[in-house]
């Protein structure tokens, strides 16, 4: 099997389209200042979503293009990845003669906070990337794969990094495109299928207790008609008195729908859901209302847990809105980097995993960056494809998986 020399060739072509479009960027870097540490512009890396293998030490061998289609069954798709229709009807969409996503400059923060990355959890070998993984309060990991159909997506190691529990396709089917998870204060696991329009909730042991959605009924929840379905669901999140907010609406796939013939299905726009935590509906906000707190994604959402505040990241409009626990707008942050994930450490400072940049940033509450944790975008030590979704371990160590490439990098001091 050929390994990285098409990649090599891939990232010199895409090398010089991101420093085109650097060129035409107004500031190529700036040094640190005021407590936020200097960054600069770099070139993207050919995104290989999830067609990767990964030796036990971290290594990433990217397959060729040429290979793809017959590992997929002669189907033109990713591995576990198969979510909605792409954005379309405005124009966020995108524009003609824009720069492809894959193509952009990428702005990476200088690393002063000391972190060192590992690989000691060895995740099953197969193609699939890692969009997110989940911490309980023993020490064991979940791990979230977007593995092809009949290969396991769902599982969870010890804390001595052994794998210990897998779960069937028997119990949550196949996850068409596997997006966030969360592990609530009774360590039960909850996914989310953003393309089979469902959240799911697993117990420690790996027992599905609830689903919520209508698998492969993307829709608008309308509780006065009883009508309870999810709209592109992509990230939950817990308020500090256990309700369960959902966040709706996928970057790039959205908005949509709007001209579907479907009367269930055609609000099309992001959202949150708020609801107990035993799946009873409290109400939800959406991102397309006139005035401030506007968001056309929830890639993002963290609860902040001092107050109860719904934080989302707009992932597309490189930004961070801010919500009370009911719903009421508070703030915006306009970020220089994609808002792909948020959390909050131990202490409850905000950070942020910026996405295709492949770093994560610790905040201040007005979304001052105040330092950055990983090397880039990229396949190497410490790099990621697409920084998502992380845990913060009891010493507030990183723990992240990696869209695009199936591997658990720890970052620790």
């Amino acid at each position: 099997m050929k390994t990285m020399t098409l990649a090599g060739l891939a990232l010199g072509l895409l090398t010089t389209v991101a420093l085109a479009q650097a060129d035409r960027l107004a500031i190529q870097s700036e040094p640190a200042r005021n407590g936020s540490p200097g960054w600069h512009l770099g070139p993207s890396f050919p995104d290989p979503t999830g067609f990767t293998l990964v030796d036990a030490d971290g290594t990433v061998h990217v397959i060729p293009r040429e290979e793809r289609r017959a590992m997929m069954g002669g189907a033109a798709q990713v591995p576990g990845g198969q979510g909605g229709p792409n954005c379309s009807h405005s124009i966020v969409c995108g524009r003609k003669n824009g720069f492809a996503r894959n193509a952009l400059a990428r702005v990476e923060w200088d690393q002063t906070m000391g972190y060192k990355f590992s690989y000691p959890y060895v995740v099953p070998k197969g193609i699939g990337g890692v969009p997110s993984v989940a911490l309980d309060s023993k020490g064991y990991l979940w791990v979230f794969k977007r593995s092809p159909v009949g290969v396991v997506q769902l599982m969870k190691f010890d804390p001595n990094h052994k794998l210990v529990l897998e779960v069937p396709e028997s119990v949550i089917g196949h996850q068409a495109k596997a997006h966030g998870m969360a592990v609530d204060k009774n360590d039960n696991v909850w996914i989310t299928d953003n393309g089979q329009a469902t959240v799911m909730k697993l117990s420690p042991e790996g027992k599905l207790l609830m689903t919520i959605g209508v698998k492969d009924h993307r829709g608008d929840w309308d509780e006065a008609k009883g009508q309870r379905l999810l709209w592109q669901p992509v990230m939950v999140g817990f308020a500090p008195n256990g309700d369960l907010y959902i966040a709706e609406g996928h970057a790039n796939e959205s908005p949509n729908d709007v001209d579907n013939d479907d009367p269930t299905n055609n609000i099309g726009a992001a959202r949150i859901i708020h609801l107990t935590a035993d799946g009873k509906f409290i109400g939800q906000w959406f991102g397309d209302e006139v005035g401030q707190g506007k968001f056309d994604s929830t890639h993002g959402m963290a609860i902040d847990p001092t107050n109860g505040d719904v934080w989302i990241g707009d992932r597309e409009q490189y930004r961070i809105v801010v919500y009370t626990g009911d719903g009421r707008f508070k703030k915006t942050f306009s970020m220089r980097n994609l808002v792909c994930a948020l959390n909050f450490d131990h202490k409850g400072n905000p950070w942020m995993a910026s996405g295709q940049d492949g770093q994560f940033l610790k905040l201040n509450r007005d979304g001052k960056v105040l330092g950055a944790v990983g090397n880039g975008m990229g396949i190497g030590t410490g790099q990621f494809t697409e920084a998502s979704y992380w845990v913060f371990d009891p010493k507030d160590n990183l723990i992240a998986g990696d869209t695009s490439v199936g591997r658990v990098t720890v970052m620790s001091k």
